[in-house]
């Protein structure tokens, strides 16, 4: 009773914290997707109403939102698998025997996590502008005609999609790093001297040892990706045709443009019961390979 009494004691100030900043927030922002709380509401209580699901039915009703639902959900697709690829690539590279200035490139190619979202993002705008951008002056060099990059809807969220891998991947990278790092030597000795090539001992030593971190890094990546927000608002601010706004920037549109914060609410619990799946989909898909 003692050793208990005192574990909680210990623990108090930490779920005082959690209960003030995260459990009170979810449960206000739960209640608050049952009401049409919105500016008349924020002027005064009384005109708020309990409306129960009418929130989420209206939304499944709205064809904006699962226009944002299908952009996110193309910007994960594709937005995933090739930022995890990227990312073990240049794991796999720093972790060559015969890599050289391994500190200096891993602080360099980690250093685009740590920059500022909004600063590198307007940069990344004037680098793909149509008319003055160095890319499309230097694909005029081989005699490709200039593109509308963020002005195509054909274009727009894949320059996004590249934007956010080359922004992100450095983080994954550090993991698979330090997973490649654990993987013992010896297993590639075997695998050497039974004559397997090195894409063999790739497919049959280190992606089978690397399972766990592949799992971790996979469900990391995939929440973070439906949360895309921050890339669409500053490049393209959800246009060309709609063709980039994402269910974060629908959101923040719902409840910071119209002040519909109930139905915003919704949008956020829609969300996370979205991500809630996908990553139990995913756990359970690691379970049965024995990944974890």
């Amino acid at each position: 009773m003692r050793a208990s009494l005192a574990g909680w004691l210990f623990a108090a100030p930490a779920l005082v914290v959690l209960g003030v900043f995260f459990a009170v927030p979810v449960a206000s922002a739960l209640l608050l997707s049952l009401t049409d709380f919105d500016l008349y509401a924020l002027a005064d209580l009384g005109n708020l109403r309990f409306v129960a699901l009418d929130n989420y039915l209206e939304l499944l009703r709205t064809p904006l939102f699962w226009k944002s639902l299908g952009n996110t959900a193309y910007f994960v697709v594709v937005g995933v698998p090739l930022s995890i690829a990227v990312s073990l690539g240049a794991a796999l590279l720093l972790n060559t025997r015969v890599a050289r200035f391994k500190p200096l490139f891993r602080t360099a190619l980690f250093a685009p996590v740590v920059t500022t979202l909004v600063a590198v993002a307007v940069i990344w705008r004037y680098l793909f502008h149509t008319s003055y951008g160095l890319v499309n002056w230097a694909l005029g060099h081989v005699g490709i005609s200039p593109v509308d990059w963020l002005g195509d809807p054909r274009w727009a969220m894949p320059t996004i999609i590249l934007f956010a891998v080359w922004k992100n991947f450095g983080y994954n990278m550090v993991i698979f790093l330090a997973g490649l790092q654990a993987i013992p030597q010896d297993l590639y000795e075997a695998a050497r001297i039974d004559g397997a090539s090195r894409w063999k001992q790739f497919l049959h030593v280190t992606l089978p040892m690397l399972g766990p971190v592949l799992l971790v890094v996979g469900v990391i990546t995939i929440s973070g990706y439906f949360q895309l927000f921050a890339e669409p608002y500053v490049m393209t601010r959800g246009d060309p045709l709609q063709s980039t706004v994402s269910v974060l920037y629908f959101m923040y549109e719902e409840g910071f443009m119209w002040w519909n914060l109930g139905r915003a609410s919704a949008v956020a619990f829609l969300l996370f019961l979205i991500i809630l799946a996908v990553t139990t989909v995913l756990l359970r898909f690691g379970r049965r390979r024995r990944m974890v």
